[in-house]
């Protein structure tokens, strides 16, 4: 059995909150698909690009094709369920990040992104000029989906803890939220690795279900008012340089779409990309003064921890090595970080280095 077709026989004990989903509303030329969601509605940055995916698909569309968007919980319920609902053709699409599906196939991890892997200008260049788009859509076709990046939310911070990491030792027993190849890396160290849905994160915080949490960045995790509960945030983290979200779509769905609509869900996707981006590296630098300035002390790991990371991750690489499709995913996205910085290293790292330091 193939494992979309397992899935959609599971699709039925995924949990859906709000009764079943409609099937897909086509009427007078006018058809209506329904985004399931892995965030809490209005959560800064992530919320943000799944909702202009589907605006600019209404109004590019002038109304003929309708996105109609749900929060994590109103229709489906938690991380898995979102996934499920779309293979199994209960929901059209998603908007998540993939690396929440490594359990499905842990190839998934390099669509949002894997520890040391690739910043934002080298996913966006392997994504769309050197075979990325191709081997998502390959490893999409083995559970029915068709999808797209649509939105980045840029180099992550490396987290929030309730105390100082001095020493890899310090992740022994260490509750930590985490999700994707990172979170199983820090596992290697030790740490008891949970993935919770954004929207619950404050809360396992909050009441000590958890000791730490990475989420994203200064903008988005100030909205989230991690500050409140506490002071110690590592500015760079190991697990995510270049954080892709993704656009997954049934792929019956996608195939019964005339080919307008389709083009216009791919540019629509790739538009939230690049939007969302630039929306993160818009708020992040006065949010970061922010923090420090209700009184977060910022701190980087060192080298001993950074040697650490670097150890586990690729421990869990070779892992999956045996996979096929992982393996050649993951020898197409190292022969695209050696390209691509081979060229922005010497120019682009070497001119802004230059530009900040005489500009001050």
């Amino acid at each position: 059995m193939k494992r979309r077709d397992f899935l959609k026989t599971a699709g039925a004990g995924s949990a859906v909150v709000a009764g079943t989903l409609a099937a897909p509303a086509i009427s007078q030329g006018r058809e209506k698909m329904t985004m399931v969601t892995a965030w809490g509605r209005g959560l800064a940055g992530v919320w943000d690009a799944a909702e202009r995916v589907a605006k600019s698909v209404n109004e590019m569309s002038q109304g003929t094709l309708e996105i109609d968007i749900k929060a994590q919980g109103e229709l489906v319920s938690g991380l898995p369920a979102v996934f499920d609902a779309v293979v199994s053709g209960q929901a059209d699409m998603y908007h998540a990040a993939d690396y929440y599906y490594v359990g499905q196939h842990p190839a998934f991890g390099f669509f949002t992104a894997v520890p040391f892997g690739m910043n934002v200008v080298e996913l966006n260049t392997w994504y769309y000029h050197q075979g990325g788009h191709e081997l998502h859509l390959e490893l999409g076709e083995e559970f029915g989906l068709v999808s797209f990046l649509a939105g980045n939310t840029g180099a992550q911070g490396g987290g929030w803890f309730n105390k100082k990491i001095n020493s890899p030792e310090d992740f022994q027993g260490l509750k930590f939220r985490m999700p994707g190849l990172g979170g199983a890396a820090l596992g290697k160290l030790g740490a008891s690795v949970q993935a919770i849905p954004g929207s619950e994160v404050y809360q396992a915080l909050a009441s000590g279900t958890i000791d730490g949490t990475e989420w994203i960045g200064p903008w988005a995790d100030e909205k989230a008012g991690f500050y409140e509960i506490t002071k110690l945030y590592y500015s760079s983290g190991f697990h995510e340089p270049g954080s892709g979200l993704a656009l997954g779509i049934n792929a019956d769905r996608w195939n019964s779409l005339k080919p307008e609509h389709q083009k216009i869900i791919e540019v629509a996707a790739g538009e939230a990309n690049l939007w969302n981006h630039g929306q993160y590296l818009a708020n992040n630098g006065e949010a970061l003064k922010r923090l420090v300035d209700k009184g977060v002390e910022i701190l980087e790991f060192n080298d001993a921890v950074w040697n650490a990371f670097g150890e586990a991750s690729n421990a869990i690489m070779e892992e999956h090595m045996d996979d096929p499709m992982f393996k050649k995913t993951f020898e197409s996205v190292r022969a695209g970080i050696k390209s691509t910085s081979a060229w922005w290293s010497v120019a682009e790292g070497a001119y802004t280095s230059q530009r900040n330091r005489i500009l001050g």
